[in-house]
């Protein structure tokens, strides 16, 4: 095409952009630069790997479509967590019988010390205890599911992944990058508010480290696929039951996206109004990934970063909930004296005060909600390891769960406040107390909401 041709081309097209809105303008005159550039690329540059070029082209108009691009974006993610959940329960149980071997050999030693009990308690009970239950829960799916997406990644899916997102974020009033961030919040939120950095605009960056909660992280993981499979499962067994669980997980994240957006377009409108800047994403061409090599470092930077920080902040939770089961006031510990007194509240919310509490304590890291929460039942006074999913599951119902306490703790632990290392980094990022308190109370607060409504309709509907 002429360059005259070319340029009447550009002037029209800038003409219908100035009858548009101001928002509609802008993508128009960046659909004009892009169209013109492409025409010129097409008229000037010759490419010789023209059957690579084509073959990215042809699985681009399938996996970034309109209509196949989310179910295709869907289905992976299923089947990630499929293999997530497969693999981690055969490794979960073993490094279980392996650290519980060793506990056993640790008490053996305090033994022929004459070492005093509360020492025993503290030490083997309360921090080592903890800190297994950690490992054991969070190292088997972050083995297999930061490797995969590593994998997926480096294959050049996730780019299309943004692209696809991009959409939606914009019409949510935040940034097309905030979908890169969202997905580094399923390792590690954390470390997701780390990655907002590469959005350069501070209102859609702040809309990022804001709702970046409401995708689950790895410690977040293990309480959602140990619930939807004892509850919501629990009339299938063998590949269907690891099927229905990761269809109910899937759901979930489903859920924490929508709240990710419909958050994003309310701030968007209130408290951090503006208009969403451009996203320009540039596609790269699908490449064979290395696949040890790239399985080896995700295990190596991902995995066993994110437990070192887990495991740090588990072990002094892990004292404190030993201390807290083991000091009395008269003759109720301090532990179930706190979860008496949050116990109406946490009714009104489908839950109890236990598990309130096991929250309140799982703050440094939610990988030990589940094990506090089992002390709190068991009044053991160490952080409790059960048998098996059916003697856990028999504890809980003889505490008075049912579907709707598991399905409201499932939306509790997907909605509440960040745990302690976010939020430390969210204040480092942010430079404020004020937005880090609101990247606190702003979670929590919908989490309330969403569990409360829950509660109440399904005792309205009388389904409990």
């Amino acid at each position: 095409m002429p360059a005259a041709d070319l340029s009447n081309q550009f002037d029209q097209l800038m003409k219908e952009a100035k009858s548009l809105a101001p928002a509609d303008t802008r993508e128009q005159i960046v659909s004009a630069i892009f169209q013109t550039s492409a025409a010129l690329s097409q008229e000037c540059v010759t490419h010789t790997a023209v059957a690579k070029r084509d073959r990215t082209e042809q699985i681009d108009r399938i996996v970034t479509s309109k209509r196949w691009g989310f179910p295709i974006m869907l289905a992976l993610l299923a089947a990630v967590l499929y293999m997530t959940i497969a693999g981690a329960n055969v490794f979960s149980d073993s490094l279980a019988r392996l650290f519980g071997t060793i506990e056993t050999y640790l008490t053996m030693a305090f033994q022929a010390m004459h070492a005093p009990d509360w020492l025993h308690g503290l030490i083997v009970l309360g921090l080592y205890r903890g800190t297994a239950w950690v490992v054991s829960v969070m190292l088997p799916p972050m083995a297999i599911f930061f490797p995969v997406f590593a994998l997926l990644e480096n294959y050049g899916y996730l780019p299309r992944v943004a692209f696809n997102m991009d959409r939606l974020f914009k019409k949510a009033g935040a940034h097309g990058k905030q979908s890169l961030t969202m997905a580094m919040g399923f390792g590690c939120n954390a470390a997701a508010i780390m990655s907002t950095r590469i959005i350069e605009s501070p209102r859609e960056r702040m809309l990022a480290i804001l709702t970046n909660n409401f995708v689950p992280c790895n410690g977040r993981w293990p309480t959602l696929i140990l619930l939807s499979s004892l509850f919501m499962a629990a009339g299938y067994t063998g590949g269907w039951k690891t099927f229905v669980t990761a269809g109910v997980v899937v759901a979930m994240v489903l859920f924490g996206i929508v709240v990710t957006l419909t958050v994003s377009w309310v701030l968007s409108k209130t408290a951090l109004r503006g208009i969403p800047t451009h996203y320009t994403l540039e596609l790269p061409p699908y490449r064979r990934p290395k696949i040890m090599e790239t399985i080896i470092r995700a295990t190596l930077d991902k995995s066993l970063y994110v437990l070192k920080r887990a495991v740090t902040v588990a072990a002094p939770a892990g004292i404190l909930t030993w201390v807290l089961g083991n000091v009395h006031v008269g003759d109720t510990t301090v532990l179930a004296y706190l979860a008496d007194w949050l116990d109406p509240f946490a009714k009104a919310l489908g839950l109890d005060g236990y598990i309130l509490m096991a929250f309140i304590l799982g703050l440094p890291a939610n990988e030990i909600v589940v094990p506090i929460l089992l002390m709190g039942y068991l009044s053991a006074g160490a952080l409790t390891e059960v048998d098996g999913l059916h003697s856990l599951k028999q504890i809980l119902l003889d505490h008075g769960w049912t579907w709707l306490t598991a399905l409201n703790m499932m939306l509790f632990s997907l909605l509440h406040y960040p745990c302690g290392t976010t939020l430390v980094n969210i204040y480092k990022e942010t430079k404020s107390a004020k937005w880090t308190f609101v990247a606190f109370a702003l979670p929590t607060a919908i989490a309330i909401a969403v569990t409360f409504t829950t509660a109440q309709l399904a005792r309205w509907l009388g389904l409990i």
